[in-house]
């Protein structure tokens, strides 16, 4: 073969490797071989790329060549980059990716500047660090200005919540029936008859109306407003049949609904003096909602407050001394259903005499627990604690928890109205013209929180004056909850199926295994041998701080024979020690050298195997 057909050769060797890689890119074939198909879009995303009409632009910032970026961010920069080349390829056309580079002082740091990012510092160097999203549609753009690596197992829920996002032009309409007085102007009719003025709009409506345009639906309404992209029931007392009957059917036709229900209203037990509390209660402390609950095999008391010894709070009595409440819950990150987009990124609930949520064991529902107590949660009566002491309550608590404290309830719904709608509402109906049937079942999705204080400012933000200008800021995540959970359920459908999935850093659970098994079989041993070293150590310590009368050590033949003896028996321990401590590695040292191996021979060998199979095949 001539010089210049070689290189004609090795030309074409190069460019066949080119297009390989190339047809290997547009092929739209993919193996997800990972445990939970993180690498695999779900139906609810390839459902909503479908239906995009106009073009969607999505530009993905990242500093790649900052200085000391750790290697996490590397390695989630290059997944949300393989996820959006996914979202490009299921969009057909509909979806435009941008990868953009940020430098310091250059058109790309100000692109992303304009976009809304936001830098972070990169510790050790102080460099920055451009990691975020911006998806446009026509004058709609929504941003994520800083990806975080801890939250992988949304990602694909951020991204699929920016796009549709950006195609909705209105504000979504929220239905809300309350029995709190939870937006200004509203007086609930005990505080009226006692000529208290109105209060202002509690915060968790100026968080609902950031997104939401609320529509207020008072009890005694009959149906629900047309076009509701979600309803909150919260604290519900007297709703009229027909009320309850149209809530009902909403869910049930598969619209969102979320319900927070209060066996011990504190919020309401303040609004009243405390002379008629002792006399008979007070009235609309308890809220419940049977037709949605108890007839769907949700179970929940009105009678009954959880106690939990460990989660109690620490409160002010007002005189001078902090009490343990029991009743009262501070709530910590381990508490949370960290896998649930409602509570993802929670840290801290407060909750104020709750009750407690459970799924009937007949119920072919889907019950997810997103907020727990701790195993030592108990019931108390609520009747007993206008009564009793905090230090009595927690002694009447038997603990049997974890209990359920919020939930999101998904599934098939049967109808809490069987025989139809109430009387008066089938009247109705027939006086208008429709009197057809109403749905039996249906797909629903509902969350459930047995607790409604944790929603008033009283406990959810910490008011103070600015400037002149009266500002607050969040005790808790109590606001934080609220909004995540309406921002779930308004979502699309498409959206609410989106499910978490595991992270791309996988665990090595067969060495963490193996560490666990051989601390389990050498830990006895080498505690017991921990603890005779050092008395061995401290005898030896003692004998050689021996001294006379005149200050001098004390060096007798028994003494330095005892010492020695000692001595020797120090070296024999710390060898035995040095051999336990490699017995807890050696499994793990021969795993690491089999897959070096392996890892080193397994390629040439194949490779080898190839080749004499193919040199049979070509004398064949």
């Amino acid at each position: 073969m001539t010089t210049s057909a070689k290189l004609i050769s090795i030309a074409l060797l190069f460019v066949g490797l080119v297009l390989v890689n190339y047809l290997a890119e547009q092929v739209p074939l993919r193996l997800d071989a990972t445990a939970e198909d993180i690498y695999t879009l779900s139906p609810g995303t390839r459902s909503l790329l479908a239906k995009i009409e106009e073009p969607v632009r999505v530009d993905f910032f990242f500093t790649s060549s900052a200085q000391g970026l750790p290697i996490t961010y590397k390695n989630y920069a290059a997944r949300v980059e393989e996820m959006l080349r996914q979202y490009v390829r299921s969009a057909r056309g509909k979806i435009v990716l941008n990868i953009v580079h940020p430098e310091p002082d250059t058109p790309e740091e100000e692109q992303a500047t304009l976009a809304g990012l936001q830098p972070q510092m990169i510790p050790g160097t102080g460099e920055q660090l451009y990691f975020g999203l911006a998806v446009s549609q026509a004058d709609q753009q929504e941003v994520i200005s800083a990806l975080n690596p801890q939250r992988e197992q949304f990602l694909e829920y951020d991204l699929s919540e920016l796009i549709h996002t950006v195609q909705v032009f209105d504000k979504r309409r929220l239905g809300l029936i309350s029995g709190l007085p939870l937006q200004g102007g509203e007086m609930n009719p005990m505080m009226t008859q006692m000529g208290q003025p109105p209060q202002p709009d509690q915060f968790i409506i100026g968080e609902w109306s950031k997104t939401f345009e609320i529509v207020s639906i008072p009890d005694d309404a009959t149906e629900l407003p047309a076009t509701l992209d979600a309803l909150a029931v919260i604290h519900p007392q007297t709703l009229s049949p027909q009320l309850q009957y149209a809530i009902d059917q909403y869910l049930l036709a598969g619209h969102p609904v979320f319900l927070a229900v209060d066996p011990s209203s504190e919020h309401m037990k303040r609004s009243v003096p405390q002379q008629q509390m002792m006399m008979g209660g007070v009235p609309g402390a308890s809220s419940d909602l049977p037709t949605l609950l108890s007839d769907h095999g949700i179970t929940y008391s009105p009678a009954n407050v959880v106690g939990d010894l460990l989660y109690g709070a620490q409160v002010n009595t007002g005189r001078g001394g902090i009490a343990h409440f029991p009743h009262w819950l501070a709530l910590d990150r381990d508490t949370f259903n960290h896998e649930a987009m409602a509570t993802a990124d929670l840290d801290a609930m407060v909750l104020i005499e709750a009750g407690s949520l459970a799924l009937a064991e007949d119920s072919a529902l889907t019950f997810t627990p997103l907020l727990k107590t701790s195993a030592q949660a108990g019931d108390i009566p609520a009747m007993t604690l206008q009564f009793a002491q905090p230090e009595t309550l927690a002694r009447q608590i038997t603990a049997d928890g974890p209990k359920t404290l919020a939930a999101l309830v998904t599934g098939t719904f049967s109808t809490a109205f069987p025989d139809g709608p109430p009387v008066e509402a089938a009247a109705d109906d027939a006086a208008a013209g429709d009197a057809g049937p109403g749905l039996t079942s249906g797909e629903g999705t509902l969350i459930v929180i047995a607790d409604t204080d944790w929603i008033m400012d009283a406990y959810s933000v910490r008011r103070f004056n600015f400037l002149g200008v009266q500002a607050a800021e969040p005790l808790n995540d109590n606001l934080a909850f609220g909004a995540n959970a309406l921002e779930f359920l308004a979502g699309s459908s498409d959206l609410i199926s989106i499910r978490g999935k595991g992270s791309s850093v996988r665990p090595f659970t067969v060495v963490r295994d193996m560490q666990a098994a051989a601390q389990q079989r050498y830990q006895d041993q080498l505690e017991a041998l921990e603890a005779s070293l050092s008395e061995v150590q401290q005898q030896l310590t003692q004998l050689q701080q021996q001294t006379g009368d005149n200050g001098l050590l004390v060096a007798s033949p028994e003494i330095e024979e005892t010492i020695a003896n000692y001595q020797a028996q120090e070296v024999e321990m710390r060898r035995k020690r040095r051999e336990i401590r490699r017995a807890l590695t050696e499994d793990i040292d021969a795993l690491e050298t089999k897959l070096l191996v392996l890892n080193l021979f397994a390629a040439p060998a194949l490779v080898g195997l190839f080749g004499l199979w193919f040199h049979r095949q070509r004398r064949r």
